[in-house]
């Protein structure tokens, strides 16, 4: 490839990692104005899965097409176990949070999930955690106590307030256990039929709990809900998927990682925007805070 030809493609990459991550930091705004209609978490998340599963299913048949190994009882077993703690149950949890909180407060907890995998990596793998880290675990975790300080001075609801940290919390951990999986079923069976499979499994599951827990009479939604579970499936979960493995095709896992810094702060901003949700100072300090403190560890793992 020429100069100008790599030059082109990190271009695009680049390009491509920021538009992921503003889709991604555009859920929580899309789910906060679904709830204005009276929608609840689980006939919404049913939704959202409906409009992504047949997007997954594509890109399910293209990776299989591109496969060099068949997939054995284990292998489906493993995808579908991490399609329950990565795309599942780390959506119900935070769609149920954000009945609760901010879309900004949701998206700095979840942001957190690197410092959790640091832990359980030295909890259950025996991996070390430095000094340095450990400041960075304490900034940005004093980064969330401030962000939380400023949900409760606006809404006035400690119970609301502690209930929604604890779910969104919930989800990345979950999260960050599927990270933890990933990387072994990754590394044999290749990201895009990991994706693309346990995505599958997660819409199965979300189905499922829908037609257990609601009447299917529930999914006479108001268009609005409808549409807006559409764009969440269009712009905030399949586009990003696609749009960010485009740039570490391209750009490589560690620029692209960067770029998600970004989405904190893009959902404060969408938040003010469109949701009316008030910024404070203690607020921008803490996202600021949790954002330093993950890039430094993020910067520590990859020396």
């Amino acid at each position: 490839m020429t100069g100008q030809a790599a030059g082109r493609a990190a271009a695009i990459g680049l390009v491509f990692a920021l538009i992921g991550a503003v889709g991604f930091s555009f859920k929580a705004i899309l789910v906060k104005l679904a709830y204005r209609h009276g929608v609840d978490a689980e006939t919404l998340l049913a939704l959202r899965m409906a409009f992504s599963l047949p997007f997954f299913l594509v890109m399910g048949v293209v990776a299989a097409r591109h496969a060099a190994l068949p997939l054995s009882g284990r292998d489906w077993g493993a995808m579908a176990a991490l399609g329950i703690f990565g795309y599942y149950l780390a959506s119900y949890l935070d769609f149920l949070g954000l009945a609760y909180i901010t879309a900004a407060l949701e998206r700095l907890i979840l942001f957190l999930y690197p410092t959790l995998v640091i832990v359980l990596s030295a909890l259950f793998l025996g991996k070390p955690i430095t000094r340095r880290m450990l400041l960075a675990l304490g900034l940005s975790y004093l980064g969330i106590g401030l962000a939380v300080g400023h949900d409760l001075k606006v809404s006035g609801e400690l119970s609301d307030v502690l209930l929604g940290c604890i779910l969104v919390f919930g989800s990345a951990l979950s999260y960050a256990l599927y990270l933890m999986g990933n990387g072994q079923v990754v590394g044999r069976l290749g990201s895009a039929r990991v994706t693309a499979y346990a995505s599958t499994f997660a819409c199965a599951f979300s189905l499922a709990q829908f037609f257990v827990m609601r009447p299917l009479a529930a999914l006479d939604q108001p268009w609005q809900v409808h549409g807006l579970a559409l764009a969440m499936a269009v712009f905030s979960t399949v586009g990003p998927v696609w749009m960010v493995s485009e740039a570490i095709r391209r750009l490589g896992a560690g620029p692209v990682s960067l770029t998600g810094t970004l989405g904190p702060v893009i959902t404060l901003f969408l938040g003010w925007l469109l949701l009316d949700e008030a910024i404070g100072v203690a607020q921008m300090a803490g996202t600021a805070m949790v954002i330093a403190g993950v890039v430094v560890m993020a910067r520590q793992r990859a020396g």
